[in-house]
């Protein structure tokens, strides 16, 4: 798997879990589905994903998602 794919599985995983997380124990879980949204918009604009850098120092090789 490469980066930018680990960064999408990551964020995807975040939000499916936040939102089961609003359903069944409290609504303030959304803040965190909110949270996750911006920084992919910021990270989309700036190019700067604090998640990319946690993995690729995990050691996540780089790619291109589409291409």
């Amino acid at each position: 798997m490469t980066l930018d794919r680990a960064v999408m599985a990551v964020a995807g995983s975040f939000i499916l879990l936040s939102l089961l997380l609003a359903h069944v124990h409290s609504q303030h879980w959304l803040w965190f589905t909110a949270f996750v949204g911006v920084n992919l918009l910021q990270s989309a604009f700036t190019g700067f994903c604090p998640m990319a850098m946690v993995l690729k120092k995990l050691g996540i090789k780089p790619g291109s998602a589409f291409g």
